[in-house]
This record gives structure tokens, sequence and C-alpha cells, in this order.
């Protein structure tokens, strides 16, 4: 796990998906409560939206520096390597 003082880089990617994914979370809360109207298409697409800052914060986890567009493409997709809590 990388951490701000080895990998300051890094570690800044990692908490602004965190922060991102926090921010767009709190927005979708918001939408559902606030519009009786909130569509099944838009709940996908926003926590599609969601998910994708969560799993890059996920494998960004390992990550010292940048990634390349096909590594961050790549990370948006679900991790095989965690799995639910219920």
């Amino acid at each position: 796990m990388i951490n701000p003082t080895d990998h300051p880089v890094g570690s800044a990617m990692l908490m602004y998906e965190l922060d991102d994914a926090h921010e767009h979370l709190g927005s979708l809360i918001k939408a559902i409560s606030s519009d009786p109207e909130y569509s099944e298409e838009s709940y996908r697409v926003d926590l599609g939206h969601v998910f994708a800052h969560l799993n890059r914060a996920w494998r960004r986890r390992l990550v010292h520096e940048g990634m390349t567009e096909e590594e961050w493409n790549a990370a948006r997709e679900y991790p095989d390597d965690i799995l639910p809590i219920s």
C-alpha cells in the first residue's frame, strides 16, 4: 500500500479518486432524495461513475506514480482481487 511519505504522487492520485467518489456519491444521494422522478437509467450511470472512482482507487493502492491511459481505462473495471463483505 502506498503512503504519502514514500509515494506522494501516487498517494495524491489515490486520494483524488476517493474524494471524487465521495463527492459523486453525495450528489447521487441528494438527487435520489430530492427528485421523485429520478430514473433507474440515471441511477445506473451515476452509480457506475462512483464505482469507476472506487475501482481506480483500489488499483492505485500499489501505483507509485501516474498510470498510462491504457492502465487508467483498465482500472475502471471491477476488481477481481477483492470480495464484498456482507
